[in-house]
């Protein structure tokens, strides 16, 4: 008789199995949403449930031959059906690959094409965007619909998710045997072209769910997200340290600025995370005398601006960590009451960062460079992009991780972000490629010629920029901006739609046909020329 292997708990499947068995009816992770008469929901799974669960989805992908490395797509909010999805996958030893259920058109097609999808398990509210793009799509053999009552039309052969989990299927043993197997793939957001997908093996989600302690989380925590699942920091920072450690989290379907306080009264969270502009939204919300008086300490953020970060914190009653890292690796925290404001902090004791210019000269203390990191333990810092060995080799020069974003290090090794590297946009913590959205507009009947680029975000978060579309129009005398914004929210995600179209009579370019933004940005920080901002798409063109 073959001998049970050890269990590692660096593999979801096997953390999950140990703490079912350890720790059962714990209620590990609460998942909150908002109904339609503003009353908090909630829906809650122990460690019994998920591994229950878990097991449930593992069968069925075996069933449908996901299994062994084979790949498939988690699409939709944070329910509890995504992390439960999570560790079915691990049971069976197939890929998952999540994908923020706003994804639409082009982007979405080529994820779901590009990864080699096999299957879908989607939220029914974005059913109208896989049905968009099905036809392109000849590997994907299953769907499985999530039901939660926002669903359009039916989608032909898709299976509701409840169908498929109702059915008794002969229990999996789990088939993954090494924490460095792949358990998902992680799509970057594309500043350049198609997005990369980062091959995360279980080890850097094993290994992630330490960061609870290294961030100061203590037995008693309860932290909170409401970042979708589908991003490395929701992953990374709350859901593997809650899973590891039983931080019991709480997880928002979607985040809400407007209940974040209610939610930690009624569940005592004492940690929140924050990403990009997300501080200066939370901050926006209208003062309350009882602001500060919640069970949160901590704010766990990446992005907090400079200017917001004492007064925030005055008025929540909370601590700041501020943090810098990435879903290929590199990572810098800044301690509460440790470094400067403004900084985003330190390396641990097992990564070197340094700072080099283009040439590859170190930078001097107060010079901006890009942010290069190496592992000072254990095996060389090293990243996977699926299907691209030369761009996987340009992420890791000489052992240096090359993280693609400009900062400076002060006198005393303390790190401060500026922006992406070239010029890509970063808005809410996601990277825009504007080649998506100029083509949109390219092809809007009222344009003539477009140029998407960044400036400086009104949320002051930094490295956040907005999107601003230069626009020459066909005709200025009938040029009508509100269509244009309703064409953007129809056909982009909700990050890339324009917070401004700068409406010129031509853009400045070079001889070589490059656009030139220095002037537009001039021009726009001035206030001249005709800008149609969002929040007024009916704004008339100045009168000359």
């Amino acid at each position: 008789m073959e001998r049970e292997r050890q269990r590692d708990d660096l593999i979801l499947a096997d953390l999950v199995a140990l703490r079912a068995e350890t720790q059962p009816d714990l209620d590990v992770l609460t998942f909150v949403g908002v109904g339609a008469d503003g009353a908090l929901t909630e829906q809650v799974r122990t460690y019994a449930q998920l591994w229950e669960n878990g097991n449930r989805v593992a069968a069925a992908l075996a069933e449908a031959g996901t299994i062994d490395g084979a790949k498939f797509a988690i699409m939709m909010r944070n329910h509890p059906a995504f992390v439960e999805a999570m560790v079915g996958a691990s049971i069976a030893g197939a890929v998952f690959v999540p994908i923020d259920p706003r994804a639409q058109g082009e982007k979405l097609a080529f994820m779901l094409d590009f990864a080699e999808c096999r299957g879908l398990i989607v939220g029914d509210y974005a059913l109208d965007a896989v049905r968009a793009v099905r036809d392109r799509l000849p590997r994907l053999e299953w769907i499985w619909v999530l039901e939660t009552g926002e669903k359009t039309a039916p989608l032909a052969g898709a299976r509701t998710l409840g169908e498929v989990l109702g059915s008794d299927r002969p229990r999996l043993a789990p088939r993954v045997t090494s924490p460095d197997q792949p358990q998902q793939l992680l799509f970057t957001s594309g500043t350049t072209g198609d997005p990369k997908a980062i091959v995360a093996p279980y080890r850097r989600f094993g290994e992630a769910a330490r960061l609870g302690a290294l961030f100061g989380l203590a037995p008693g925590d309860r932290p909170y997200t409401g970042l979708s699942l589908t991003h490395a920091n929701a992953q990374m920072v709350t859901l593997a340290s809650a899973l590891y450690f039983g931080y019991r989290a709480v997880i928002s379907e979607r985040f809400t600025k407007s209940r974040l306080l209610d939610i930690a009264r009624k569940y005592g969270c004492t940690v929140f995370t924050l990403l990009g502009g997300m501080a200066t939204a939370v901050y926006s919300e209208p003062r309350r005398p009882d602001d500060a008086d919640t069970p949160f300490r901590l704010v766990i953020s990446a992005g907090m601006p400079a200017a917001l970060w004492e007064t925030f914190a005055k008025r929540f009653g909370v601590s700041i960590l501020e943090f810098y890292g990435a879903a290929e690796g590199g990572l810098c925290i800044n301690l509460p009451g440790q470094g400067p404001v403004g900084s985003v902090g330190r390396p641990p004791p097992n990564l070197e960062l340094k700072i080099f210019d283009d040439g590859g000269r170190e930078c001097a203390p107060g010079e901006p460079g890009e942010i290069c990191f190496r592992s000072l333990a254990g095996s060389p810092l090293a990243v996977d992009y699926l299907k691209d060995r030369a761009a996987s080799r340009e992420k890791v020069t000489d052992g240096w991780l090359r993280m693609g974003d400009i900062g400076h290090v002060d006198a005393d090794g303390w790190l401060f972000f500026h922006h992406r590297k070239g010029s890509a946009i970063r808005r809410n913590g996601d990277f825009i490629n504007p080649a998506v959205i100029e083509k949109l507009l390219a092809e809007h009947p009222q344009v003539q010629d477009v140029f998407v680029y960044g400036c400086p975000a009104a949320s002051g978060a930094p490295g956040e920029k907005d999107v601003v579309a230069a626009i020459v129009p066909v005709d200025r005398s009938t040029f009508d901006p509100a269509a244009i914004f309703r064409d953007c929210r129809a056909g982009l995600e909700p990050n890339s739609v324009p917070v401004v179209l700068q409406v010129v009579e031509a853009i400045p370019k070079t001889a070589s046909e490059k656009p030139q933004e220095r002037f537009l940005l001039k021009d726009l920080l001035a206030g001249a020329g005709w800008l149609v901002h969002a929040t007024d798409p009916q704004q008339l063109q100045p009168a000359k």
